[in-house]
C-alpha cells in the first residue's frame, strides 16, 4: 500500500498522547518530552508498502489476552518447532511493542518468518489486510494446536460465506478467543426434510449494501437472512437421491470471545472492480448478537468495540490504519504506522472502517512482569 497519509478529512483529527490531553484540545501530535508512554503504543515502521501488516498487528497487540499468552512464554510449551517461525516471530514482535522503550520498532523479522510461508506477503505490494489477519490466526494456530476431539458432524468452514477459519479441529490460544461456530439449517424444497451443517470461523465477511449508509446490524441481517440455492449451488438431498433446491438459513451455535467482522467492501466482476463507500455505523458497545445466536448459546450475547482497521483509497491503492483501545488506559490511538496519535471516542466511528472487532468482556491490562 502507498505510506503516504489519509487521504480521508474525517481522519484528520488527533489529539497529544500525553497524559492529561482532552478531546478539545486542538490537532497536535505527542509533544517532546511528553513523558513515558504507555506500554504496547507502539508504531511500525512501513516496510514498503505493509501498512496492511502493520494495521493488523496494532490490532493483534491490542487483544491482551493473546498478549499475556505470548508474554508470560506459555506459547513455548504448545510450540511445533516444524511450524512455529511465524509464532516465534510474534512473541519476539510483541515483546519489542509492550515491554521495549522505542516509541516505533521494525516488524522485520517478523515479515521474513511470514514471506518464509506465503511469499506474497514476503513482497513490497498491495495486500489485503483480511487476507493477511487471516493468514495470521491460521499460521498461530498451526503452530499452537493441541489435539481436540471434534464431533463427526462438524466441519470446517475454508472461505464462503463463513470467512476464515482455523484449519484444523485443534485448540489453541487462537480457537480459544477467535473461534467461533455457525450452524446451517437446510430444508430442500423439494421433499421438505430438514438437516445441519456446522462450520466454525475466525472472520465473518459481512455484505455491505451499495448504499450511501447502513447499520452494522443491517450489515449482520443480510448475512444471517434466509438464502435459496438453486442452480449450481443447489445441495444433495439424500432423501430425494438428487440435487435440489434448498433453503438455508444461518445461526450461531458458538459465540466467540473476540468476534471479527470483515465488512466486504470490494466487489469485482469480471474485469470490472470497485470499492464500496458505504457508510456503516457500528456501535461502540452494547452491540447486541442475541437476533443470530440460538438462545441455548447466549451466555454474552453484547460485545463492545476494541479495534477498527481502515482503509483508504481504492482497490489497486490506498492505505491502511488502526485503531486500537488500549486496555491499560482504556483510551483510544490512531496508528498510521509510526505515526500514533490519541484520540477521541467520536473519531473511531469512520466511513473508511473494513475491519471490526469485538469483545464481549473488557481487557485488562497484560501483566508484565514476566
Amino acid at each position: 500500500m502507498a505510506s503516504g497519509p489519509p487521504a480521508d478529512d474525517d481522519f484528520d483529527i488527533y489529539y497529544s498522547l500525553s497524559e492529561g490531553s482532552s478531546p478539545g484540545a486542538g490537532s497536535r501530535e505527542r509533544p517532546a518530552g511528553a513523558g513515558p508512554r504507555a506500554p504496547g503504543v507502539t508504531g511500525l515502521r512501513n516496510l514498503g508498502n505493509t501498512c496492511y501488516m502493520n494495521a493488523v498487528l496494532q490490532c493483534l497487540a491490542s487483544v491482551t489476552p493473546l498478549v499475556d499468552y505470548f508474554l508470560s512464554g506459555k506459547y513455548v510449551t504448545a510450540l511445533h518447532q516444524d511450524r512455529g517461525e511465524v509464532a516465534t516471530a510474534f512473541s519476539y514482535l510483541l515483546m519489542d511493542m509492550w515491554l521495549g522503550e522505542a516509541d516505533c520498532v521494525a516488524p522485520e523479522v517478523f515479515r521474513l518468518a511470514v514471506g518464509n510461508r506465503c511469499p506474497a506477503f514476503g513482497k513490497k505490494s498491495q495486500q489485503d489486510a483480511q487476507e493477511f489477519l487471516s493468514f495470521v490466526l491460521n499460521a498461530l494456530h498451526e503452530a499452537l494446536r493441541k489435539p481436540h476431539r471434534r464431533r463427526a458432524s462438524e466441519k470446517v468452514c475454508r472461505g464462503g460465506k463463513a470467512g476464515a477459519a482455523a484449519t484444523a479441529a485443534d485448540s489453541s490460544i487462537v480457537t480459544q478467543l477467535f473461534e467461533g461456530q455457525l450452524s446451517y439449517h437446510v430444508v430442500c424444497l423439494k421433499c421438505n426434510s430438514c438437516s445441519y451443517k456446522r462450520e466454525t470461523f475466525t472472520v465473518l465477511s459481512l455484505p455491505v449494501p451499495s448504499h450511501y449508509q447502513c447499520s452494522l446490524q443491517e450489515c449482520l441481517e443480510r448475512f444471517f437472512q434466509q438464502d435459496t440455492l438453486r442452480w449450481n449451488d443447489q445441495i444433495y438431498c439424500s432423501c430425494c437421491g438428487a440435487k435440489q433446491d434448498a433453503a438455508v438459513r444461518a445461526g450461531v451455535v458458538k459465540a466467540p470471545n473476540v468476534v471479527i467482522f470483515h465488512l466486504k467492501r470490494f466487489e469485482c466482476y469480471g474485469k470490472m472492480k470497485r470499492k464500496l463507500r458505504t457508510n456503516i455505523h457500528y456501535p461502540l458497545v452494547n452491540l447486541d448478537l442475541s437476533p443470530f445466536i440460538y438462545p441455548s448459546c447466549r451466555k454474552h450475547p453484547k460485545y463492545t468495540l476494541w479495534a477498527v482497521v481502515n482503509h483508504f483509497g481504492d482497490l489497486d491503492g490506498g492505505h491502511y490504519t488502526a485503531f486500537c483501545k488500549h486496555a491499560g488506559t482504556q483510551s483510544w490511538f490512531s496508528f498510521d504506522d509510526t505515526r500514533v496519535l490519541a484520540v477521541p471516542e467520536a473519531a473511531v466511528q469512520t466511513a473508511a472502517a473494513y475491519l471490526l472487532c469485538y469483545s464481549c468482556q473488557p481487557f485488562s491490562a497484560p501483566s508484565l512482569g514476566c
